[in-house]
């Protein structure tokens, strides 16, 4: 599957997506398929403030767990509690669905440095 046009891509495999308000961040679909089956989502809850670089929370698959990291500094404002009820959507849907949380930010211009879809699909396919 390849990363969809709208979404920008960490070297750790996160994607994101500005909005408004600030961003929509989750696994990327090469994360996701290194990890194989993902059986468990644990993500901080609503009302934590990050620092760009922090943990959001870690995935965990039958090979690992990997920790996933905040792109911007923020607040979580919303955790998809429908992914950590079914951590298979990440293998399924990681840029629908299986998206992992929203962070408010004032601050998203890091996001315009991080590899574009495009970019990121020619180095990780």
């Amino acid at each position: 599957m390849a990363t969809p046009s709208d979404c920008r891509c960490t070297e750790t495999h996160e994607w994101v997506r500005s909005n408004p308000a600030g961003v929509t961040m989750g696994i990327t679909q090469h994360a996701a398929d290194a990890l194989t089956d993902i059986t468990y989502v644990g993500l901080k809850p609503v009302g934590t403030k990050l620092n760009a670089g922090d943990s959001i929370g870690e995935v965990e698959s039958v090979k690992t767990t990997s920790d996933i990291y905040a792109i911007v500094a923020g607040t979580i404002v919303e955790v998809n509690q429908a992914a950590v009820k079914d951590p298979s959507l990440l293998n399924s849907d990681p840029y629908g669905n299986g998206w992992l949380v929203k962070i408010a930010s004032s601050d998203t211009s890091s996001v315009s440095r991080l590899m574009d879809a495009a970019a990121y699909d020619a180095k990780h396919h």
